[in-house]
């Protein structure tokens, strides 16, 4: 059975919401190959190396402008630990005050239709998109 390895945003905007807001490990890149990119990214959010034979997918553009590119690989990791590295904000908003939060709080595997109901919209053309191409 297909599972979606899927991870929940930290800080205390996104601590009480669920539908809708789960991605996949993603982040910024400059001078790198996207798929480079990709394991640095899934590393420092997850704490996890991963590896094997990526099945790159077509980018697709999410609500904000931003451009995800994305790779599926195989693998078997342990949700439940995941260590991801931390942002800083101000902390009640206007208190003067720095909080840090992990950038990921929490991940999770998904079966397909609950993924669907999870990641953030744009980025569910990538599940359709991983489906083809394992028929």
């Amino acid at each position: 059975m297909l599972e979606i390895f899927l991870a929940h945003p930290g800080g205390p905007f996104w601590k009480n919401k669920d539908a809708g807001i789960w991605s996949i490990p993603k982040g910024e890149f400059d001078n790198e190959e996207p798929l480079e990119a990709a394991i640095r990214e899934f590393r420092e959010e997850t704490g996890a190396t991963i590896q094997g034979e990526f099945i790159p997918l077509l980018p697709v553009k999410q609500k904000g402008g931003k451009t995800i590119f994305a790779f599926a690989v195989e693998g078997d990791i342990n949700a439940e630990k995941i260590a991801s590295n931390k942002f800083e904000i101000e902390w009640p908003p206007h208190s003067g005050r720095k909080e840090e939060f992990p950038e990921m709080d929490r991940a999770e595997w998904f079966s397909v239709v609950e993924a669907r109901k999870k990641i953030i919209p744009a980025q569910a053309a990538l599940i359709d998109q991983l489906e083809q191409s394992l028929q």
